[in-house]
């Protein structure tokens, strides 16, 4: 950045202006005191100057910076139904696991408070503190028990999902980021591209990958001035694992690595992301190894202000994962297929549009219906039995910038990969749910 401009007058200058004309003088005069004034404009805008009153030194600092002080915040929530529930009471990853059928409430489902503070040219931060709380109740009586971020006394709190400081173009196109963050699993496109988290997560967050870490990352383009290619590149803790398993994984030992690359092409409106990562943590129970497991992701889209075709799909491996008890007890991987197919668009300039999605969930492509197994891995959330499909779809007016009113259906349907004669084999069944989905934001 060039130096300020400033300029000074001084008493130590001979008089040279003794032997002009008066004319002259005046001229002159009046040329200085314009030179005068236009510095003394430009050291108004641009510097200001402070005495350091140990060293008498005098420095100047740049005031034409204007730093962004920005408190925001989105919540969004439903009225909801539910026409169906589960009696296996699978799907613990889901927002209506252990919801009793014909339970109809208003919830909420998300509470956002952000912070963002622009410290100078080259540095920021952010603090975001998160409310999620959770529909779950006991089936029997149907009253609210304490589960996602609901207190022991079942009122909504809030915890720190994001702190960190941004150093903004450490080179050339990409910024060093630390702190707890979001991952490269959805921070760059495919939960901007889906559009519609009030209604449900992407698919790979939906079954509860890290979406979030405490780590550092570099964010960056390989084009800065067109910014069509692009990365993000993260290690982490994997410490929001610790929040959906039975054992906690991280001891200091392990660590989660994270990447993606993203190109878009055709004024940015085709869209080709792949995202992969790699973690390990302590084995659930001895003699078991450790777990590892790594996914691999690849995602397409078409979008435009009038329509937007996605498609999500991953493959992860869990190493150790199963043991096949029918098959003396040997320790085998599991590898879940997922894929995701969505369209939203335009019904009616920007005030009415639509939603629709469809997911299919394999826990393991190598399952065999005759054996029985036992899972190791320390995911709570993952079973290897249950096969799913989920689908959702509404409509959503928007009456004003930033504020939402989207009627919707949202279904799972369960299926055993079990055989029926296995023991803990469960039929197939679904949840059914018609919600009208709100949500609004401010500040940003």
């Amino acid at each position: 950045m060039a130096e300020p401009i400033n300029f000074r007058i001084t008493n130590n200058q001979p008089n040279l202006y003794i032997m002009i004309k008066p004319f002259t003088k005046i001229f002159n005069g009046f040329l200085c005191a314009g030179f005068l004034l236009t510095g003394l404009n430009v050291n108004a805008q641009v510097t200001t100057s402070a005495t350091n009153t140990n060293t008498g030194v005098i420095t100047e600092r740049d005031t034409s910076f204007k730093p962004v002080r920005r408190f925001w915040g989105l919540t969004f929530g439903d009225f909801y139904y539910d026409a169906h529930a589960d009696a296996g009471n699978r799907g613990p990853e889901t927002n209506y696991n252990n919801v009793p059928t014909y339970r109809n409430s208003f919830q909420f489902r998300r509470i956002y408070l952000g912070y963002d503070y622009d410290i100078n040219r080259k540095f920021s931060a952010e603090l975001l503190l998160s409310s999620e709380p959770s529909a779950n109740t006991n089936p029997a009586t149907g009253t609210t028990i304490s589960g996602g971020d609901n207190l022991a006394d079942n009122r909504m709190g809030f915890f720190i999902k994001l702190a960190d400081l941004r150093w903004k173009n450490i080179w050339n196109g990409t910024d060093f980021v630390i702190g707890e963050q979001l991952t490269p699993l959805t921070v760059m496109l495919t939960e901007k591209v889906w559009g519609y988290r009030s209604v449900e997560k992407t698919i790979a967050d939906f079954h509860r990958s890290n979406l979030y870490d405490l780590g550092a990352s570099l964010q960056g383009n390989f084009d800065p001035a067109t910014k069509n290619y692009g990365y993000d590149l993260m290690v982490g803790n994997n410490t929001q694992s610790n929040l959906l398993i039975t054992t906690n994984p991280n001891t200091g030992f392990y660590k989660a690595f994270y990447g993606d690359v993203y190109a878009k092409f055709f004024n940015q409106s085709l869209i080709f992301d792949l995202y992969a990562d790699y973690m390990q943590t302590a084995p659930s129970a001895f003699p078991i190894d450790g777990q590892k497991r790594h996914m691999l992701k690849g995602f397409v889209a078409y979008t435009t202000p009038k329509i937007t075709f996605g498609v999500e799909g991953y493959a992860q491996q869990i190493a150790n994962g199963l043991t096949n008890v029918t098959n003396n007890k040997t320790e085998e991987s599991a590898t879940v297929e997922a894929i995701s197919l969505y369209s939203h668009g335009a019904i009616y300039k920007d005030k009415l549009g639509f939603f629709a999605r469809y997911d299919s969930y394999n826990p393991d492509d190598h399952f065999n219906a005759g054996d029985v197994y036992t899972t190791n891995t320390n995911l709570a959330a993952y079973s290897p039995f249950t096969k799913e499909h989920f689908v959702t779809a509404g409509f959503d007016f928007s009456p004003a910038k930033s504020i939402h009113f989207m009627p919707n259906i949202w279904f799972i349907r369960y299926q055993d990969l079990r055989d029926p004669t296995t023991t803990g084999y469960l039929p197939d069944s679904h949840v059914l749910v018609y919600r009208v989905t709100f949500f609004y934001q401010f500040g940003k």
